[in-house]
């Protein structure tokens, strides 16, 4: 049984330091009204209850909020996005605005506008809705090509600096032995929290993506970020960074922060870092029945049954984290190639797990689902399946020579859809209370 809410009451001091400001929770940073009646409300910290509601409506929407030109492979189809999302009652948007490579685009000032009228756009459609962006595990050399702003070195108490962003400053290691880097293609690497420029850059996505009303993140694969942290000191302190920005400036005075947690959480003297966890789905081939795929507790690195216990960052205490699970995309298997099973790795007939959804037919894939929400609320109630609405897919599928998998209802105004949509809100809207 869930603990009560521990409730946060939260003074801003002004910069005079002669007043102070209490929050009266129905308004956020903006103007926006919210009913303390509904139960997606927060504000300053979140419920346990509120946080579920919300991960229960929760999608994987990659890249909605970017914006692009009408040949883009994700952009022509925006508008039916725009409806899709509203037709099915999203609550949550995950993944909706980040830059995996290309960082310069930042700081091109239609890059963040775009973000931010469509998000307005949204919230007048419902104001309640959450939009995450992503601190992921990966920076390009591009990012020499960004300049930083002077509020980054200020919120850092440094004096400011006329420069761009340094790769390799970002991304450097250093042991005993040797300086090395934490290297991936076209000269960038990840991130190294313990890296000051490394902090510099997160906070820099984090305020600009708060300061047009994103009110969440993912911090992508976490453990790899922190690898040179181990007893979470940089993290912890860097994320309170993020906290106590979005105290006085985001839309309810709070962000909700996951990452890929495989060994079931992110922990701190008995505090998660996070909100909830997260994790691919591991989804395991039924060796006799060819492209078939199930779920299964401790197949492969699966999060089910094990997100462990800690108090959360709004007071609560849980015997079990609440997380979410989602249709990874990470490529294609080269070896064996895809179509053949292979239990010792974690495709899924050499698929990842969005790119195998897209290569069934369109009955087995609402099926499927159907199967995967009923077995998740059965088997760990702590779990939630995010939908996957929006994201890339690896090589050409079927009859579909596209790049994306959409959840869209196939129509003229996107083609290109694969039709889960009134499946999503069938399942939403006959299994959540």
């Amino acid at each position: 049984m869930h603990t009560k809410l521990k409730f946060i009451t939260a003074v801003v001091a002004l910069t005079t330091g002669c007043l102070s400001l209490q929050r009266c929770g129905s308004e956020a940073a903006g103007g926006a009204a919210f009913s303390k009646d509904s139960k997606y409300y927060f504000d300053g910290s979140i419920s346990r209850e509120a946080l579920e509601h919300y991960l229960d409506r929760s999608v994987t929407a990659g890249y909605f909020l970017v914006p692009g030109n009408p040949e883009d492979y994700l952009f022509p189809y925006r508008e039916d996005d725009i409806r899709m999302l509203q037709h099915i009652g999203v609550k949550f948007v995950g993944r909706a605005v980040y830059r995996w490579s290309e960082e310069s685009k930042l700081g091109e000032p239609a890059f963040l506008d775009y973000a931010r009228r469509l998000m307005e756009r949204m919230h007048e459609y419902d104001p309640e809705i959450i939009f995450q962006g992503c601190l992921f595990e990966h920076v390009s050399a591009d990012v020499n090509n960004l300049k930083i702003p002077a509020w980054v070195f200020e919120a850092f108490g440094r004096p400011a600096e006329d420069r761009c962003f340094r790769v390799e400053d970002i991304v450097r290691r250093v042991n005993a032995d040797a300086e090395v880097m934490m290297r991936s293609g076209r000269g960038g690497g990840t991130p190294i929290i313990n890296n000051l420029e490394a902090q510099f850059w997160f906070y820099f996505l984090a305020r600009s993506y708060i300061d047009i009303g994103v009110e969440a993140f993912h911090l992508g694969q976490v453990e790899m970020i922190g690898r040179d942290d181990p007893d979470k000191t940089h993290y912890a302190a860097f994320l309170q960074k993020i906290r106590d920005y979005a105290r006085t400036n985001a839309r309810r005075h709070y962000v909700l922060l996951d990452g890929h947690t495989p060994r079931g959480g992110f922990v701190k003297d008995g505090v998660s870092l996070l909100d909830f966890n997260s994790f691919p789905l591991r989804i395991k081939e039924v060796i006799d029945k060819p492209m078939e795929g199930i779920l299964e507790v401790g197949h492969s690195d699966a999060l089910f049954l094990k997100s462990r216990g800690a108090t959360s960052p709004s007071g609560w205490k849980a015997e079990s984290m609440p997380y979410l699970v989602e249709f990874d995309n990470f490529g294609l298997r080269r070896e064996p190639p895809a179509g053949v099973a292979n239990h010792n790795d974690h495709f899924c007939w050499g698929y990842d797990d969005i790119t195998w959804l897209a290569v069934q037919d369109e009955d087995y894939r609402n099926r499927w689902l159907w199967y995967a929400f009923d077995w998740l609320r059965e088997t760990d109630p702590n779990g939630h399946l995010q939908m996957c609405v929006i994201r890339m897919i690896s090589g050409p599928q079927g009859e579909q020579s596209f790049r994306s998998y959409f959840a869209n209802t196939r129509s003229v105004a996107c083609p290109v859809g694969y039709s889960q949509e009134e499946t999503i809100r069938e399942i939403w809207n006959t299994r959540l209370k």
